[in-house]
């Protein structure tokens, strides 16, 4: 730090109540004591309570520690979307002392691989929708224990069977797979509730969990989340959050996936702490029956983003429904732009309060205080946080002006797995991890973020990397180069364009969406393509990857006058 520092930090109130807890179990324990007969979970016109929930993570601790060989460490992947099942694991799998892996059940048999290799995964739980893949990428890791389940898993019969038939007879969503080792999630937890557990002594600086994002390689990499990381996120989130709640009472609407860090901590750890019940949706692209759950569902808060409140906001059957109970809308994952935010407001009668955060911080960094929300900030930051500006030189630059935003606070990871190279790039000498936003630091301590330092995409509040999407690129035997940027879409966020060198003038951009289709999640995949003959580069050969953004946002502005 420079002889100025300590002047330009802009601090978080104290954060108390951290030193009572050893880990994430003791939250899920009092939740559970406190509001045993409380509804915690519901999906799909299923709802688990806290006692339930308590005993079916239980049941699978136990079949975890009887029937495996599985070590408190060990690390266990569970690939699900927004299903009763994401929660009944991760509380049985830290019960059993095991570190989560959250994948993404979109992912590629590619990505898939990467993922449980980099994290040297022991077992999977994972929808059988997606087990085909799994079977392809099985050998190349080191899994040993398959659990497979299907949607209506936890559904009461005969609801249960007939979900489970329609998903895969009907819709057929349920492609032929071979696991001959797999056992069946509700086998093992029929197993388990056979046998006695016991739950891990587990601490505080202990890893929980590992959540996976990009890597300047291209390559995902795994995030380092420990209990007091979790926890701490948790007590900020409740601090920053949590003073205009009604403990036991709160109905809230969890569209976001479960396995993000955004919807995990809000809804795993902060809702559940307080005793309230967290509506998943397993598909939110689905609007018709999203709106539909909405209006038979008596929901007091909504969690979402921004592309989200745009597309209901633009229903007529969502304009219809019952908002007077709605008193909490939270936005994060992407940037929540003003005419949304008064759209949604003039909707719904509720206010959209905006935080900011990364997988990294667990996420929560900054949150606008309900009662005084300032649109175009990412409010203050959270109890016990603190926040400074970089330059290019590690100096703070001068008052109000832009530079790197760094944060230090107890819910910054431990570091990345296997990756102290890229940890000590991220996080400086002083403890302070770089974001790469830029960012402005107002009088009244609320913060702007300006602009990306990354050259990372924000799709629908996903990060892209474009060196994993010009990875996938170059290995066409069509193409000579490619650059993949970010380009502004009202709907998205940003869409990604592709600029590509061809060999020849045969290649399309079709035949080029449908060879990354092949080797990346869906909304990785450029959704614009345009061929040049040489791509701009500095001295030494490196793509101007900024040049080609800042073209194709002054075309933008030019055909909008």
């Amino acid at each position: 730090m420079n002889e100025h520092d300590s002047e330009t930090i802009v601090r978080g109130a104290a954060l108390e109540g951290l030193d009572d807890y050893h880990s994430i179990m003791d939250i899920f324990r009092r939740s559970v004591e406190r509001y045993s007969s409380n509804i915690a979970f519901s999906c799909m016109g299923k709802s688990l309570s806290y006692r339930e929930l308590d005993r079916l993570s239980a049941d699978f601790a136990a079949w975890l520690q009887n029937e495996t060989s599985l070590q408190p460490g060990d690390r266990i992947a569970i690939q699900l979307p927004n299903l009763l099942q994401f929660p009944v694991a991760v509380f049985g799998a830290i019960r059993a002392g095991l570190v989560v892996v959250n994948t993404n059940p979109l992912y590629t048999e590619r990505e898939m691989a990467h993922q449980f290799k980099d994290s040297g995964a022991k077992a999977i739980l994972i929808l059988a929708n997606m087990a085909d893949k799994l079977e392809k990428v099985l050998d190349q890791t080191e899994i040993e224990h398959v659990v497979v389940t299907e949607i209506g898993d936890l559904h009461d019969f005969p609801k249960r069977p007939l979900i489970n038939f329609v998903v895969k007879y009907i819709k057929k969503m349920v492609p032929r797979y071979s696991l001959k080792s797999a056992v069946s999630f509700r086998d093992a937890l029929k197993r388990g509730g056979g046998v006695d557990h016991q739950d891990i002594t587990r601490e505080l600086d202990d890893i929980a969990a590992l959540q996976y994002t990009g890597g300047t390689t291209g390559l995902a990499k795994g995030t380092m989340l420990t209990h007091r990381n979790l926890v701490a996120n948790m007590l900020q989130a409740k601090a920053a959050i949590g003073s205009g709640l009604k403990e036991g009472s709160e109905i809230v609407v969890a569209p976001l996936p479960v396995y993000h860090i955004y919807t995990f901590t809000v809804n795993c750890l902060f809702m559940l702490e307080g005793g309230n019940h967290s509506v998943l949706i397993t598909n939110p692209r689905d609007l018709d029956n999203f709106v539909k759950e909405l209006r038979a569902t008596p929901f007091t808060g909504f969690v979402g983003l921004n592309t989200l409140f745009n597309a209901l906001c633009n229903r007529d059957d969502f304009k219809a429904l019952d908002f007077s109970r709605l008193h909490l809308t939270i936005s994060g994952g992407m940037a929540l732009t003003g005419a949304v935010a008064r759209r949604w407001e003039e909707v719904t009668g509720c206010p959209v309060a905006e935080g900011y955060g990364l997988t990294e911080t667990s996420p929560i960094v900054s949150f606008n205080p309900v009662d005084a929300i300032q649109l175009g900030t990412i409010g203050k930051p959270v109890a016990g946080t603190e926040l400074r500006l970089c330059d290019a030189e590690g100096k703070t630059p001068p008052p109000g002006e832009p530079g790197e935003l760094c944060v230090r606070g107890p819910q910054v990871m431990k570091g990345y797995w296997n990756r102290d190279d890229e940890t000590a790039r991220a996080i400086d000498a002083d403890g302070f991890f770089h974001t790469g936003d830029i960012a402005v630091i107002q009088d009244d301590g609320y913060v702007r973020i300006v602009d990306r330092k990354k050259d990372m995409i924000l799709v629908s509040g996903f990060n892209v990397y474009p060196n994993e999407i010009e990875d996938v690129v170059a290995a066409h035997p069509g193409v000579v180069e490619s650059c993949a940027v970010g380009v502004p879409d009202a709907t998205n966020g940003e869409v990604i364009k592709l600029f590509v060198v061809a060999r020849d003038s045969s290649l399309t951009a079709e035949e080029l969406r449908s060879w990354c289709k092949k080797e990346l999640t869906a909304y990785k995949v450029p959704k614009l393509v345009e061929f040049r003959d040489e791509l701009p580069k500095t001295n030494v050969g490196k793509v101007l990857r900024r040049q080609l953004r800042d073209e194709e946002a002054n075309d933008k502005g030019a055909g909008a006058d």
